[in-house]
């Protein structure tokens, strides 16, 4: 395969730039544990920081960014915010790191 082959399947600048800004996102403890949880179960803000033993605002700050980039959604359950993962490709990304770093 040539250098030309590879480059004509190269993603552009900004694809390639969108997915590095992912892969930050995945860069953060606190944020692989909130992804964690709600692999388990979806959850509200508090239930959430009893879980990981953390501060309601702390949470909070992590799932707007989660929430900013397309990671977690939320659906309203009365008064709540109740959070989930946002498809089946942060569970397969999850999944994927696990099975990567268990080998």
């Amino acid at each position: 395969m040539s250098g030309n082959d590879i480059s004509d399947k190269m993603p552009d600048e900004d694809t390639l730039f969108d997915l590095a800004e992912l892969f930050k996102i995945f860069g953060d403890s606190t944020r692989i544990k909130i992804l964690f949880v709600l692999l388990e179960s979806p959850l509200s803000v508090n239930a959430i920081a009893d879980t990981l033993g953390m501060t309601q605002s702390a949470v909070s700050h992590q799932l707007r960014i989660l929430k900013t980039n397309g990671l977690v959604k939320y659906t309203r359950d009365g008064k709540s915010l109740i959070y989930s993962l946002a498809d089946d490709h942060v569970t397969s990304i999850l999944n994927q790191g696990l099975d990567h770093v268990g080998e």
